[in-house]
């Protein structure tokens, strides 16, 4: 998504001045903090379905591809978040493309740290509870650092 996206982002960013489109950018930016940080309520584009168990069927390859590609593109997932989108966006008005592949490879790395962080516990909901526990700061701490890791690149590249 992160190089289709960027595809796209080229004709946008080519054919838009820069204000036009990093004033929208930076309006969303402001409604992702407050929304993840509870202070604004903002539906996002989600699909809500779970990937059909059939998929794992598939075999190691094929079907773990086919799991990553659904769940990484949105086709079939919750969306908790509105970080992804805001990343998105922000590839199609304003990251280059080798930003846009850098997004990309750190969304795929958010996607596992979070399963891979569970793995030290065990079946008895403890991971669940410290997630509820801290899901807030947890969602604040993750967008603060995603729209100032956007802005510090969005800057340097400026440059």
């Amino acid at each position: 998504m992160a190089v289709v996206g960027a595809v796209l982002g080229g004709l946008v960013q080519a054919l838009l001045p820069a204000p036009v489109r990093l004033a929208p950018l930076a309006l969303l930016a402001g409604a992702v903090l407050l929304r993840e940080a509870g202070l604004l309520t903002l539906p996002v584009p989600e699909n809500k379905r779970l990937v059909p168990e059939a998929v794992q069927h598939r075999g190691r390859f094929l079907g773990t591809i086919q799991f990553g590609f659904e769940m990484g593109t949105g086709m079939r997932t919750y969306s908790p978040s509105a970080l992804p989108h805001l990343v998105l966006l922000a590839i199609l008005l304003a990251v280059p493309f080798a930003g846009a592949v850098t997004a990309g490879i750190g969304f795929a790395a958010a996607r596992w740290i979070m399963p891979a962080a569970s793995l030290g516990y065990g079946g008895d909901g403890s991971w669940e509870e410290r997630w509820r526990a801290h899901r807030r700061l947890l969602a604040v701490a993750t967008a603060l650092a995603t729209v100032a890791a956007l802005g510090t690149g969005l800057i340097l590249v400026d440059r």
